[in-house]
């Protein structure tokens, strides 16, 4: 298990991490806070925790699940959305350059003294007294992955409840126990796998096979 301020939410054992999302309105932007979108989780990101990194002995990086919640105040869940980061997100050095750009552009500001962070700069003692510290963070956020995938996928909002499961062909194709799902379709009503393109987050004039699950009661 992870915790607010270090991703992931969770590790399956020698499995993939989830980061749960939990937004109120059918299109709401996810707010990440200083945490860039991830295509994958890599064991060198500086944001995770020491017991993250010896969960499991010499893992580099793990398949990262985006499980997106849109809840009203007091009501059942009404949709969910699981995405893989690497059919969401771009490559991480594409949100690293930004990050970095700007952090050296901040430190380059005559008279002011920084110190080290992992943030986007820190300034200590700015006060007379040495009591005061600033700290300048980036804030990141991406768009619903509701909104990000309709053109393939809308919800009814006739029915209180919809389910969109986005995976591509490759990882799908790795997992032993899709027959298991697979055999749900004609026999769970309103239940379907569908075959579909996907754009490439690195490159949207490139296309990719993927597996669309739905659901809807």
């Amino acid at each position: 298990m992870g915790n607010q301020n270090n991703p992931p939410d969770m590790i399956l054992k020698d499995g993939d991490a989830i980061e749960v999302k939990k937004v109120i309105g059918k299109d709401a932007t996810l707010a990440l806070n200083s945490s860039y979108p991830k295509d994958k989780l890599l064991a060198s990101s500086p944001l995770l925790t020491q017991e993250c990194r010896n969960c499991e002995p010499n893992w580099r990086e793990k398949d990262i699940i985006y499980v997106v919640g849109v809840v009203s105040k007091n009501q059942p869940l009404q949709s969910l959305c699981m995405v893989y980061g690497v059919d969401y997100a771009a490559n991480h050095l594409i949100y690293e350059c930004i990050h970095n750009t700007i952090a050296v552009g901040i430190q380059q500001i005559p008279n002011v003294e920084f110190t080290e962070t992992n943030e986007l700069a820190k300034v200590k003692k700015i006060d007379p007294l040495g009591i005061t510290d600033l700290r300048v963070r980036g804030m990141w956020s991406i768009a619903n992955p509701f909104k990000v995938f309709n053109y393939l996928y809308q919800r009814d909002f006739e029915r209180p409840f919809n389910l969109m499961c986005l995976i591509n062909l490759e990882k799908y194709q790795s997992f032993n126990n899709t027959e298991d799902i697979e055999q749900l379709v004609g026999q769970v009503p309103d239940f379907s796998i569908a075959d579909v393109m996907i754009k490439n987050p690195n490159n949207p004039a490139q296309l990719k096979p993927a597996k669309l699950i739905t659901f809807k009661r």
